[in-house]
């Protein structure tokens, strides 16, 4: 059989009873035949703990030795599961990021993979059957011999990177929810889960407000071809037949799903505050004076809305950036005024993105503007609005988000399972 991936996240390996858990979950896997590779986060909370600790440390700290105190939390994880299992007669052993080595560039904190080298992994499953417990979130930078790590989230984008290298028959994700849901359940009783999802809506529906995935982690999935299954932890192993489909969702290849819905999901974020630059030159130059700086700052712009000009000379620049980066992004622009040549700056941090996401929609016309009657006869206002080939997302007052949603999850007929 060809070898599989599973990764656990944090609230699944917060404690050694879930730990222990885990390696049922595992070692059903083995029983199974699988060769399996199996990738780890920190204990939960325990990754707060050491960025809290180097914070403590030092306010300006060497970003190279934060990754080295940082990337322990995943170690411990490993170095327990293997433990676990050998308890078990699983034959198992831990492995660090850069044992494999997982290649990354510099960008501590943040880095990118480059490359994986599975041929350790493969050598050991054809041999000895060896479970692989690798530690996530984490990778070697080669020139410097410095650990570098992923970033938040990390550990599901090793996950999918080591799957691409083994080759993989797919990548179980594991955590606390049963699948990818058309919308959050808390604020929408009546969303359900899918069974499948295509890698393009995953992709937008993660980049624009949904937790269960980190972006980067499918990106890779849709470059490579991983087939990526979200599932959850929290089931009782010996209730999990490895033989027959168990709850979650599978995010694959559109190729692979046969009817595409015309709406997939709706993603929304109140993460988000806006930045109106007004009475500025309509002329060359402008976006640039103004874009540029924040690009500098390493701030995202999202959505970029200009007013038509009535008087040929000036214009309303609008934008929305993480609301994190706000203030930011204020200072930013309020110190390349003499540059720029507005007469206001205006801004609010009480907005929310609802955007609704669909493969279908390459195919149907007018499925944004039925939302924008939809909002209308609610009297949600729209502030700005972006489209793109699968999506279509509008900037509301914050205070009408769950409102937004529940209309739009309606009106798509996704209410129904």
């Amino acid at each position: 059989m060809p070898p599989l991936v599973m990764k656990f996240g944090g609230t699944s390996v917060a404690d050694l009873d879930r730990i222990r858990n885990v390696a049922r979950h595992v070692k059903r896997e083995v029983d199974a035949g699988y060769d399996v590779a199996v990738v780890v986060s920190a204990m939960a909370g325990v990754t707060n703990q050491l960025v809290a600790w180097c914070r403590d440390a030092a306010g300006l700290h060497d970003a190279r030795e934060y990754d080295a105190v940082v990337a322990t939390g995943e170690q411990v994880t490993a170095g327990l599961l293997a433990i676990v299992l050998e308890g078990m007669g699983v034959d198992a052993r831990s492995w660090q990021g850069w044992q494999l080595p997982i290649l990354t560039d510099n960008a501590h904190a943040s880095a990118r993979i480059l490359d994986v080298n599975g041929g350790e992994l493969t050598r050991r499953f054809q041999e000895r059957k060896q479970v692989a417990v690798i530690a996530g979130f984490q990778g070697l930078h080669k020139e410097t011999g410095r650990i570098t790590t992923l970033g938040r989230g990390g550990s599901d984008t090793s996950a999918v990177a080591i799957a691409a290298a083994i080759g993989a028959e797919r990548c179980d994700i594991y955590t606390d929810v049963d699948g990818v849901y058309t919308t959050d359940p808390r604020v929408v009783p009546k969303a359900h889960r899918m069974d499948k999802i295509a890698f393009e809506e995953m992709l937008e529906l993660a980049s624009l407000g949904a937790k269960v995935m980190q972006v980067r982690s499918v990106e890779l999935g849709m470059v490579h071809n991983v087939r990526i299954f979200v599932r959850s932890s929290f089931v009782k192993p010996e209730d999990i037949d490895p033989r027959q489909t168990p709850p979650g969702t599978l995010i694959c290849d559109e190729s692979e799903i046969m009817e595409q819905q015309v709406v997939t999901g709706i993603a929304f974020s109140k993460d988000e505050a806006q930045i109106s630059v007004r009475r500025v030159q309509d002329k060359p130059g402008v976006a640039a004076a103004i874009f540029g700086p924040l690009a500098d700052g390493n701030i995202n712009v999202d959505m970029i809305v200009q007013n038509v000009s009535a008087d040929g000379a000036t214009t309303d620049l609008t934008f929305t950036v993480p609301a994190a980066d706000y203030d930011r992004a204020r200072v930013t622009i309020e110190k390349a005024k003499n540059t720029i040549g507005y007469e206001r700056l205006d801004g609010a941090t009480d907005v929310a993105k609802v955007s609704v996401i669909g493969i279908g929609m390459r195919s149907h016309a007018g499925v944004a503007a039925r939302a924008f009657k939809a909002l209308s006869e609610r009297n949600i206002n729209i502030r700005a609005i972006t489209t793109s080939e699968i999506k279509f997302s509008v900037l509301i007052d914050a205070a009408y988000t769950e409102l937004a949603v529940r209309t739009l999850h309606t009106l798509y007929g996704l209410d129904k399972a």
